[in-house]
């Protein structure tokens, strides 16, 4: 029901990740990210605590494939879970469960993995993968775009509802985290759309919260 990117900019040390399903409020069950940590998505029958568990030991120095396979050995029920990774090494890990739903496919290369289940057409996850590798773009706009086309090579095998994208860069809270929990439009359209609006104004969010003294105008009625 579900295809996501994780990835990882090693210039910037950002991490991110974009996801669609025709699921409601994909984003909020399944995309996790910690500064200086590392993207993980949980999906398809979908546990949120692997996400968490995941960064925890990636923090403490597994890999993202180590990681993944601790998981495989402790998680609950995980032939039926989906799991992308990446870390602060660039290095990228999938684990994909034997009851994962219809036609379901991965890939990843250094700084980036994609997976989807239930997908129109098996490429998808490589169309993904290709798209990011293309890209310059900031982050966000790079996986914003591989979701897109990942989307256009056939995406879901049914219409797809929700969308989201997560990044976090230094701070504690995340840089960036944009939500369609539904719609009967195009969620991915919606959040490519949000991303235009929300880049520019970005990196003023994070100084407004770190000093206020130097913040930018906030550019709304009655604020001078």
């Amino acid at each position: 029901m579900t295809f996501t990117i994780v990835g990882h900019c090693p210039e910037t040390g950002m991490f991110g990740l974009a996801i669609s399903s025709s699921s409601p409020a994909v984003a909020a069950r399944c995309a996790f990210a910690r500064a200086g940590v590392g993207a993980v998505s949980t999906q398809n029958v979908t546990d949120p605590r692997l996400g968490p568990r995941a960064l925890e030991l990636m923090e403490r120095g597994a890999s993202p494939r180590e990681a993944l396979a601790i998981l495989e050995r402790t998680g609950e029920h995980m032939a039926w879970r989906q799991v992308l990774a990446v870390g602060r090494n660039g290095e990228s890990a999938i684990y994909s469960g034997t009851n994962v739903l219809g036609h379901w496919s991965e890939a990843n290369d250094m700084n980036v993995a994609a997976a989807g289940n239930l997908l129109a057409d098996t490429g998808v996850p490589d169309a993904m993968v290709a798209a990011f590798g293309k890209s310059t773009a900031h982050l966000g706009g790079r996986l914003v775009g591989a979701l897109a086309a990942g989307l256009a090579a056939g995406g879901e095998a049914g219409p797809v509802h929700s969308a989201g994208l997560l990044l976090v860069n230094k701070e504690s809270w995340p840089l960036a985290e944009l939500r369609i929990d539904w719609t009967t439009g195009c969620p991915i359209d919606a959040l490519v759309e949000a991303w235009k609006v929300y880049e520019p104004q970005m990196d003023a969010y994070v100084t407004r919260a770190l000093d206020p003294r130097s913040a930018p105008s906030y550019g709304v009625p009655g604020n001078e």
